[in-house]
């Protein structure tokens, strides 16, 4: 979906550098230091409009959230509702997820999100895919020991191929749900897409899947 540009989003961005960080790329390698902490670190790919941040960070105080999101014109609602929710554990990055080894060290990041990513549903686009191999290649550089990636969505072909590419790669599954709202956990926090198909009756598709050593 095309987002509406907003012509004052560059000012917000550099006027919240303490939570939108520039130049992230020199914070490779510590970004415990930025957080100020040793706790875990843990990453959503494509953080939209922040609502699944901002409140994974207030439901987890003791784990430290990343967000990449590349588009201005969203990543600065993102930014808002973290202000809005009052959390210290939330940072944003303004940046293409193309490599994430660009940003984060080996053994960095201890949790990985694909909440709701662009299916890609022609095969000439598979490489786009945030569960294509290359991209799992990175996932396991950047995860440390018993890591994880959490995948959300509301397309099941997206989903089914997720599961043959995990499983390909050697990682073990975990968690998996054909229709995570049935299931009634009550600590799965919504992403704003996540309202908007469960509300019209669409499952939501969860896993969780770990490399193994």
């Amino acid at each position: 979906m095309r987002q509406r540009n907003k012509p004052w989003a560059d000012d917000f961005i550099s006027t919240h550098a303490e939570l939108i960080i520039p130049d992230p790329a020199s914070h490779k390698g510590s970004w415990k230091d930025v957080f100020g902490n040793d706790r875990p670190i843990h990453l959503e790919i494509g953080t939209g409009k922040g609502q699944f941040i901002a409140g994974m960070a207030k439901q987890h105080p003791d784990i430290n959230f990343i967000g990449m999101e590349l588009a201005k014109s969203v990543i600065v609602n993102a930014a808002q509702k973290v202000l809005d929710s009052e959390v210290t554990n939330a940072k944003l990055l303004n940046q293409n997820a193309a490599d994430l080894r660009d940003f984060f060290a080996n053994d960095e990041i201890s949790g990985i999100y694909l909440n709701f990513s662009d299916p890609w549903p022609k095969n000439r686009h598979e490489k786009r895919r945030l569960t294509y191999k290359t991209f799992l290649e990175q996932y396991q550089d950047i995860l440390d020991a018993g890591g994880s990636v959490v995948q959300k969505t509301d397309n099941r072909g997206l989903f089914e191929y997720s599961l043959v590419s995990f499983s390909h790669f050697g990682m073990r599954l975990e968690d998996v749900s054909l229709d995570l709202h049935a299931a009634e956990e009550p600590d799965n926090v919504k992403t704003e897409y996540e309202e908007k198909f469960s509300a019209k009756g669409q499952p939501i598709y969860r896993c969780k899947a770990v490399f193994q050593s």
